[in-house]
């Protein structure tokens, strides 16, 4: 129950959590016009379509743009299972992903490699074409941080919350499961609460949750970091 009570203590904070329905749009270079009629390409669909989770950066600019296509094309489903594909490609075969960071590749060989990987794979229309734009505008690579912040579009887009616990060692089966149950109580009902763990000796000791942009750092390290700059600060004898 002690693993309960520390996430408990950081209530407050959690509860000022909401989620973000602000847009973010790349700018500046070629590729942001395609990009934006890319973005709006489907004339079946015209209603606004807002990102659940804002993101910064060019590459989650990127990412913003793949995602408000793949739901006005009605594609989200495909086009992530296509992306999945490709980094597992790239994971697999270090060739490949050398290639797609190269940037002594000509502009017209990186856009026919990506053409025939994704004929050849089968990937949908609007993947192949978001990728094609990637490889004729020297973003392949970015490409695993765009794919990265795109699946963080996706999961919430379910409604699915991904959270990230860094501990000194693994949890127990039983203290996983504590925590896991605690942050559905706090982030509430409606909501899928995935807890994925990572191992870090630096922190010494306690654990740091991170979810939705949001950290609650309840690791030793920060404490006694905090500690320090306390020691440290000079002490006003004037008011004892």
């Amino acid at each position: 129950m002690a693993l309960a009570g520390r996430i408990r203590s950081g209530i407050s904070f959690f509860k000022n959590i909401s989620v973000s329905d602000a847009r973010s749009y790349p700018r500046g270079g070629s590729l942001i016009p395609s990009l934006r009629d890319y973005a709006t390409a489907s004339a079946q669909q015209t209603g606004n379509v807002k990102v659940p989770v804002a993101l910064v950066g060019e590459s989650g600019n990127f990412a913003s743009w793949l995602y408000i296509a793949a739901v006005k094309m009605n594609s989200l489903e495909k086009i992530e299972s296509d992306l999945s594909e490709l980094v597992e490609a790239m994971k697999t075969s270090p060739t490949f992903s050398q290639f797609t960071k190269d940037p002594s590749v000509p502009r017209e060989t990186r856009l026919a490699a990506i053409v025939d990987v994704c004929d050849k794979a089968k990937f949908a229309e609007p993947t192949k074409n978001f990728l094609s734009l990637l490889a004729e505008n020297g973003k392949l690579k970015n490409l695993d941080v765009i794919v990265k912040k795109f699946m963080q579009l996706t999961t919430a887009h379910r409604g699915d919350v991904k959270v990230l616990v860094t501990t000194v060692m693994p949890l127990p089966p039983a203290e996983e499961k504590e925590l896991k149950e605690t942050l559905q109580e706090i982030i509430g009902e409606g909501k899928k609460v995935t807890v994925e763990q990572k191992i870090d000796p630096s922190i010494y000791g306690g654990l740091i949750v991170e979810f939705q942009q949001k950290v609650l750092d309840m690791s030793i390290r920060t404490r006694a970091q905090q500690m320090e700059r306390l020691l440290r600060e000079p002490v006003d004898f004037t008011n004892l």
